[in-house]
């Protein structure tokens, strides 16, 4: 299925897709460096609208969202796309190669999202924001139908795009691949004053967590961890900041994140931000949610199953301090 790309102008017989900083110039039959946009006919094309390779019902903290719907399921569905090359990528066969797809109408995305136990529909797996066309159509559908649409993103978008986009977004994931602008462009093949923009948007108008791979070799450092803790605490310390553990994969192979690095940056981020946690862990170690005034356990997490404790309407059933939880 295709249907016009929006974001993007004609030079010549050449398209200048608009949609992310990349700002692919695509000659003509052929595609842009996300594989969703084709040159053909005079027009660009959304080559992969509607076009999925997985769906699945998710708990909503294998997002991780912790602070959105906790406890929740959600509809999780991915296209066959990605803006960026990370080397460590663990989607990679879903996110960087070809594979096959089978169509989902956003009208069928309606109607299976109203057949499960779900909040709404999660774009996660791969790289959504290059599904931009048929998250506007699917994602106005589930508003509709009062489902709450969700991101899990890289974040490399353009500012008019994203913009257009937020009004339908209840939660997103941003990925903060790191603070070194140097690794996002020559490693990753991204754009971190473009990230850190989304970020910062996006926290105006949506509600969003941050989560940070910390892979082995490449931003691991103290000195990146610490910059990267205070830039979240810049924008708000309360911003749920997710550290995930590195393992081998795909094109990338050093041995998987030390557990001093996890703890570290676990330890340091608590001491400027309300919530840190920590992901891919193999434990239960900084999992739960407790109150910032006084401790007290509010939600417990076991891998992906979350228990409410001591959380009665937002508020601390100890002490009564509001806590930032989207119900």
């Amino acid at each position: 299925m295709k249907v016009e790309a929006k974001y993007y102008q004609k030079k010549d017989k050449h398209m200048v897709c608009e949609m992310c900083p990349h700002n692919c110039t695509i000659l003509p039959d052929k595609l842009g460096s996300c594989r969703a946009r084709k040159n053909e006919d005079g027009k660009l094309w959304a080559i992969n609208y509607g076009e999925t390779t997985s769906i699945a019902l998710d708990p909503i903290e294998k997002k991780p969202l912790y602070h959105f719907y906790p406890g929740s399921q959600i509809l999780s569905i991915a296209c066959n796309s990605c803006n960026m090359r990370c080397p460590f990528c663990q989607n990679w066969e879903i996110s960087q190669a070809e594979t096959k797809t089978d169509y989902i109408a956003p009208e069928i995305l309606v109607k299976i999202y109203k057949e499960h136990k779900s909040i709404g529909v999660a774009y996660t797996y791969t790289e959504p924001l290059m599904w931009f066309e048929y998250l506007v159509d699917a994602g106005k559908l589930i508003h509709q139908e009062g489902g709450k649409n969700v991101l899990v993103t890289n974040g490399l978008i353009n500012e008019k795009p994203l913009l257009e986009l937020l009004p339908l977004i209840d939660a997103m994931n941003i990925d903060l691949k790191t603070i070194n602008p140097d690794v996002y462009k020559k490693v990753l093949y991204g754009d971190l004053i473009a990230v850190k923009r989304t970020i910062e948007i996006a926290h105006k108008r949506s509600h969003i967590e941050i989560t940070n791979l910390l892979v082995t070799g490449l931003n691991d450092q103290k000195n990146d961890i610490d910059a990267l803790i205070d830039y979240v605490a810049a924008i708000d310390k309360n911003i749920p900041l997710h550290f995930s553990r590195y393992f081998p994969n795909y094109k990338y192979s050093k041995s998987p994140t030390s557990a001093k690095t996890i703890e570290y940056a676990y330890e340091k981020a608590k001491e400027k931000l309300h919530y840190v946690y920590i992901g891919n862990f193999g434990s239960d170690y900084g999992s739960n949610t407790n109150c910032i005034k006084c401790g007290n356990l509010l939600i417990e997490r076991m891998y992906y199953k979350a228990l409410i404790k001591g959380l009665k309407e937002n508020k601390c059933t100890k002490c009564g301090e509001e806590i930032d939880i989207k119900w």
